[in-house]
């Protein structure tokens, strides 16, 4: 089956998404307002610029209205990490999707069986966890609620794979794999800072050149964006350092904020 494919949401991953997408169709992005329209607009035509050649920015049609999602196949919402946002959009796109539509979310940590419940439609619904950025990063968790059929979960696979992703089905845990192995490990880093008063680049560098990861720890927090980390960390059951916690407060969230961890020009 060709999938028509909507995206909601207007922030990194609902673009990133978008002008992947763009390389195998159409693709229909929904954001919330006309400037936030514009700004996803912008975004998509930078990511698929940077990108290079398959993507094609003119084949993402940007609306507002729920009504564009008529036709849709498979809609991906992709808004902000709340289980509140989450379960109050999923509710209204039901009433603008066909039956046989599969809804899907791409959660990093918010459980998909609560998710599917609020969408009305548990038999064709998905977690699709893609990562950040996503045209670079291959890896889409899948995760499923029990009512999820074979057909829903065939065609969640084969979608990854027209994405050119390679799609693993995880259990619906909190964190999933990735996440939940992850940040405890990312924490510990925030810790180590705490307790020498090392620079964030020297533990960065340390586990670039020495354990061989294409980004530091520190660099990865600020990257995904401290307040981000510090809601995945509670969803896990982890422990949030107090810099975190003190970093949120002060609205210094990581790079998009312009500092975190570190400074950003």
């Amino acid at each position: 089956m060709e999938e028509r494919v909507s995206i909601i949401g207007s922030g990194a991953i609902a673009c990133g998404l978008a002008a992947t997408a763009s390389a195998r169709g159409d693709v229909t992005l929904l954001a919330r307002s006309d400037a936030s329209a514009q700004r996803a607009r912008a975004t998509v035509e930078k990511v698929c610029s940077k990108v290079g050649e398959g993507v094609d920015a003119g084949r993402v049609s940007v609306a507002t209205d729920l009504d564009a999602l008529a036709g849709s196949t498979f809609v991906v919402e992709a808004i902000v990490e709340d289980l509140d946002h989450k379960t109050a959009l999923l509710r209204r796109v039901a009433e603008h999707v066909d039956g046989d539509a599969i809804v899907a979310s791409t959660t990093s940590s918010l459980p998909v069986r609560a998710l599917a419940e609020a969408s009305g439609r548990p038999a064709r619904f998905a977690g699709l966890h893609v990562f950040n950025p996503v045209p670079k990063m291959r890896l889409v968790e899948l995760a499923f609620p029990d009512e999820a059929t074979e057909e829903t979960r065939r065609r969640a696979r084969e979608l990854c794979v027209a994405l050119g992703k390679e799609p693993v089905e995880v259990p619906d845990l909190p964190g999933f794999v990735v996440n939940r192995l992850l940040f405890p490990f990312l924490f510990s880093a925030v810790r180590l800072l705490e307790e020498t008063g090392l620079e964030p680049q020297a533990i960065d560098t340390c586990m670039t050149l020495g354990a061989g990861h294409p980004m530091g720890p520190l660099a990865l927090l600020d990257y995904v964006g401290l307040d981000v980390s510090k809601a995945i960390g509670e969803s896990i059951g982890a422990e949030i350092p107090a810099t975190i916690e003190r970093l949120v407060a002060e609205g210094a969230l990581g790079k998009k904020a312009g500092r975190g961890l570190y400074a950003y020009d």
